[in-house]
């Protein structure tokens, strides 16, 4: 299977405008989860897919890959497929696998990346995605952290911004004693076949309610398979996730 890799980054986040060209040192937050990904050693290519041409040029300007995008995409997943789209085109079938990265995250790991390709070629995964356990109440408890819960057979049941499973009778001060919950750490693959599929479908009522676009494929009977990383994800939201992941350095 070739797997190519996508880093969505668009310039106009409401939380973060110009996120992907923030600097972490000497390097701009962008080209910082470009060469991380450049360390999985499971993707056959690495692109950056953009809307504007001052992320492009950044990218150029470290020698990495980038396509410029339609500025109208709601969401990363989009933007990927129409990068794929493009490079299908140009080479019909060739890349069979797809990894959707997080262009907020300037410090994955490389081996999270390797351990969703694995889900795809080795367990055939339609759609493969990642999750950790979680120690504390305040993510239990903090609706941006994602939860879900999965079957015997690791394929995810549903996602959702409130605890999964509900402990009922039991105070919440005690639910982690009680059961191990999982957070979603937001890293996908896709075979190509899938991800053609999804990218047709439209915003469904599971999706609009929770704001987890993943919610939209379960619905429509997808079977995402999970995998479980012990290695902590860094996403960067807001100036104040920057600086606190600086001051942390």
């Amino acid at each position: 299977m070739n797997i190519i890799g996508i880093i969505p980054a668009r310039y106009q986040s409401s939380r973060f405008p110009g996120k992907p060209l923030a600097k972490i040192g000497n390097k701009t937050m962008i080209q910082m989860v470009y060469e991380q990904a450049s360390k999985a050693k499971k993707l056959c290519k690495i692109v950056v897919a953009t809307d504007d041409a001052r992320i492009a040029e950044t990218v150029n300007q470290f020698n990495g890959e980038v396509i410029l995008t339609r500025k109208d995409h709601l969401n990363g997943t989009s933007r990927c497929f129409e990068v794929f789209e493009q490079y299908d085109s140009e080479n019909p079938d060739f890349y069979t696998g797809i990894v959707n990265i997080q262009g907020d995250e300037p410090f994955i790991n490389p081996s999270q990346i390797d351990q969703l390709c694995d889900l795809l070629t080795s367990k055939g995964a339609p759609i493969a995605t990642l999750a950790k356990e979680i120690n504390s109440s305040q993510d239990l408890f903090d609706p941006n952290t994602v939860k879900l819960v999965f079957n015997n057979d690791k394929e995810v049941l549903y996602f959702s911004r409130n605890p999964l499973p509900y402990a009922r009778n039991i105070e919440q001060s005690k639910w982690l004693e009680n059961h191990q919950y999982y957070k979603h750490i937001g890293i996908y693959g896709f075979n190509s076949t899938t991800f053609n599929e999804i990218n047709k479908l439209k915003l469904s009522p599971l999706e609009a309610m929770e704001s987890l676009e993943q919610l939209r494929w379960l619905e429509n009977g997808n079977k995402i398979i999970v995998d479980i990383t012990d290695i902590e994800s860094f996403g960067i939201d807001t100036p104040e996730d920057l600086e606190k992941l600086i001051n942390n350095i």
